[in-house]
């Protein structure tokens, strides 16, 4: 089940942290880099976040979510995060399938990844996105944005 989570709510925040963490581990790992910001949140920095958070749920149990921050005609992917214990699960193509065909219709949409994390390059170029550049944003760390331009389209079969 995907519905919305308040991240406002400390134990939603502490929740969500507790998916956040061994997910953005992984990346650290996958991508050679174990400084990302992600890894840094606390409970504090999730509550004071600008971003709505949707969340997928198994049996009750946050499995995944993903957040963004949303402008008149463009949404800004921020995390897309599975816990460890449900990857491969199509839990983060049915999180972002839903983003897009809710809150992001219609709008650009911009996302960036790990420029050597390829599951995730993966995932987004599945649903149309195209890598717009990648930058080195530290040294040893370089990120790939990608943009899926929905402006002036409908669809209605996304995956």
């Amino acid at each position: 089940m995907i519905r919305g989570l308040n991240n406002r709510e400390e134990d939603i925040a502490q929740y969500i942290l507790d998916v956040q963490l061994p997910a953005y581990r992984v990346e650290a790992e996958l991508i050679g880099y174990d400084d990302i910001p992600p890894l840094r949140d606390t409970v504090d920095t999730i509550r004071n976040s600008k971003e709505t958070f949707v969340g997928y749920f198994i049996e009750q149990e946050l499995a995944g979510f993903i957040s963004y921050e949303s402008a008149d005609d463009a949404i800004d992917l921020c995390r897309m995060v599975v816990h460890p214990g449900y990857f491969r699960r199509g839990i983060a193509k049915r999180l972002l399938a839903y983003v897009l065909a809710d809150a992001a219709s219609s709008k650009k949409v911009t996302v960036s990844t790990g420029a050597r994390n390829e599951p995730a390059k993966s995932l987004y170029r599945g649903f149309g996105f195209v890598l717009a550049k990648e930058l080195e944003v530290a040294p040893g760390l370089s990120l790939a944005f990608f943009e899926l331009d929905r402006r002036g389209q409908e669809d209605h079969n996304i995956v």
